[in-house]
């Protein structure tokens, strides 16, 4: 329980009941996670003891922020904990953990942690396509795997196919070693990582072993057709018209299909047309296809993040 009071500019707050281990992990090593409050909150915070004194237009937040962690502090709380539970905080309709569709994948804690994030959760359950287009950070590619691997889990699909295309971003890579796996793991890394996150390496290293999880480049997708699988073409700001219909024409019976990018990083050449920007515009309104639309709001990465995004959004363009 705390107890706050409003003194002047300032909110002071009394955690109680004082607990130096909860007190601790709440203020991190070094005061690292109560710095964090303050850089997300543009607050200042002094301490002494169970006693906290916050100076800042958002000291009510960040009030409220301090008693949430110190609830949470009552087991282990690291700093990723503070940053995941400070996106949160910033939002105006915070959606309660528990809230929402459930995914059934390793992290126990995984859920929407914006509207945004539960209305793509929600619109890939319920539609056979689903385009989320947003920046970097939203949740796009990770959300995607975690309803595919939910999907798999529960029986639903037979496999999973994750596509990206070969597209540099911004630079010339030039002659790359290896075999053909080689050259395209660095571009199939993120979506490596999301299966990691929330399958284990042992459990997902053997579905691809069976061929259960496919990676593969967006070219090897012409002339097949995916049935009964949980398909998701990712980066998909970097096809060109062509290669969209046909990556959306390779959907089979009982499949689903999640269409992922960023229209603001296009790495295409200078002129070529996004197979995503086309999609967004011809799509739209097409029953059984749904796009959800985020915003820096909804980026769930470090703080400074959704501010570098919108620094770049109010930045006029320069071509």
């Amino acid at each position: 329980m705390a107890k706050r009071a409003p003194r002047g500019s300032a909110v002071e707050v009394r955690l109680e009941p004082e607990d130096n281990q909860r007190l601790a992990r709440l203020c991190g090593a070094l005061d690292a996670n109560l710095r964090e409050i303050e850089g997300a909150l543009d607050v200042s915070i002094a301490r002494r003891g169970g006693r906290f004194t916050v100076r800042g237009e958002h000291a009510q937040r960040a009030a409220q922020a301090l008693e949430h962690f110190y609830d949470r502090a009552s087991g282990n709380l690291t700093l990723d904990d503070v940053q995941l539970g400070l996106v949160e905080f910033s939002k105006k309709q915070l959606p309660a953990k528990g809230d929402g569709p459930q995914l059934l994948t390793r992290r126990s804690d995984l859920h929407g942690r914006t509207p945004r994030q539960v209305e793509y959760i929600e619109n890939i359950l319920a539609h056979d396509c689903t385009f989320g287009i947003g920046p970097a950070g939203t949740g796009k590619t990770y959300l995607a795997v975690a309803c595919a691997v939910d999907a798999l889990e529960r029986d639903k699909v037979k496999r999973i196919v994750l596509v990206r295309p070969a597209v540099e971003a911004g630079e010339r890579l030039g002659f790359l070693p290896g075999d053909l796996a080689q050259k395209v793991d660095p571009y199939l890394r993120p979506l490596y990582d999301a299966l990691f996150d929330l399958m284990g390496f042992e459990k997902t290293g053997k579905l691809l072993e069976r061929g259960t999880i496919e990676l593969a480049p967006l070219a090897y997708m012409r002339g097949r057709t995916l049935n009964h699988a949980f398909i998701i073409l990712d980066e998909a700001q970097n096809t060109t018209p062509e290669q969209m219909k046909m990556f959306l024409t390779r959907i089979g019976f009982g499949a689903k299909a999640v269409v992922n990018g960023d229209v603001t990083q296009i790495d295409l050449q200078r002129g070529q047309k996004s197979g995503l920007v086309e999609a967004r515009r011809i799509l739209a309104g097409v029953r059984g296809i749904a796009f959800t639309q985020f915003g820096a709001q909804d980026v769930v990465r470090h703080p400074l993040v959704a501010r570098i995004i919108d620094a770049y959004d109010k930045q006029p363009s320069q071509d």
